[in-house]
């Protein structure tokens, strides 16, 4: 009795909180509950922690050189394509980067916004792939907590900004993630090409400073948000959360670029897998 009766008002709660969230994009897909989604990243904490170094323990790495110029020339061509999305329906296109609030009417530049947040929040699922092919060859030192966290998080925590918040100044992150991700796997797709492309990366010493200005704009910008005397965002409780997400991560990338290349020491052993931070697919 006692079991049905908590699980009557956590079905009455949920269905409340629900009603709280954006009517047009409930029927999009996966965006109908968190459960599914929650499905697919435990299955693929699972895979990429436990079953895939498994199957692979008495296996030869896969050699996945093909598929890896493909995967990251998609990323690239991708990031590309939501760059000019999030400009065109926001960012380049009436936003003042200060208090900007979620548009939820049906107008076609708020639709656009909307469409293009869901892509974001696919693309994290599709970069989940990043980790398996670590596993399919046998990279498994790659694999480490805070990659796999990363990619957990945010696919995550996009499904509750894509149903509750699809728009406004929460969303200039995803616009400067795609920025770094051009960057990014342009680098690892020409680090997948072979040793004779290997001469057009000599920026590579660079990517970590391109990451610790991502997540500087990124705190910034949320950051003003706490500054300012009336600003109605319509679910602060999401700014916060990118506002946390930014600084932890600039914390890291600041303690990892101070001691590889200003102590050129040993780094601790959460930050030593510099393929977290700089995530090589070659």
């Amino acid at each position: 009795m006692a079991f049905n009766t908590l699980t009557s008002r956590a079905v009455l709660l949920y269905d409340e909180w629900l009603k709280e969230a954006d009517p047009r994009t409930g029927n999009w897909v996966l965006m109908g509950s968190p459960f599914p989604q929650t499905f697919i990243i435990a299955a693929y904490v699972f895979f990429v922690t436990t079953l895939g170094p498994r199957l692979m323990e008495n296996r030869k790495p896969f050699q996945l050189k093909t598929i890896l110029i493909i995967y990251n020339l998609s990323i690239v061509l991708f990031s590309l394509y939501m760059i000019y999305e999030f400009l065109m329906s926001g960012w380049a296109n009436g936003y003042t980067y200060r208090c900007d609030l979620v548009d939820y009417s049906s107008s076609p530049q708020a639709l656009r916004m909307a469409w293009t947040c869901w892509l974001y929040y696919f693309s994290k699922f599709i970069e989940m792939l990043d980790t398996v092919f670590f596993v399919l060859r046998k990279k498994s030192s790659q694999v480490s907590f805070l990659h796999v966290y990363h990619h957990s998080i945010m696919p995550f925590t996009w499904w509750f900004g894509v149903r509750f918040a699809p728009g406004g100044l929460g969303t200039f992150h995803a616009l400067l993630n795609c920025m770094v991700h051009v960057i990014m796997y342009s680098y690892y797709l020409l680090s997948a090409l072979g040793p004779k492309y290997q001469k057009f990366l000599w920026w590579k010493k660079h990517m970590t400073t391109i990451q610790l200005v991502q997540f500087v704009l990124v705190t910034a910008h949320i950051g003003q948000f706490f500054f300012m005397q009336d600003c109605p965002y319509q679910f602060p409780v999401f700014l916060y959360i990118i506002g946390l997400y930014g600084l932890i991560f600039l914390l890291l990338f600041l303690h990892f670029y101070y001691h590889a290349y200003t102590r050129g020491k040993r780094l601790p052993k959460v930050l030593q897998n510099r393929n977290f931070l700089l995530q090589k697919l070659d």
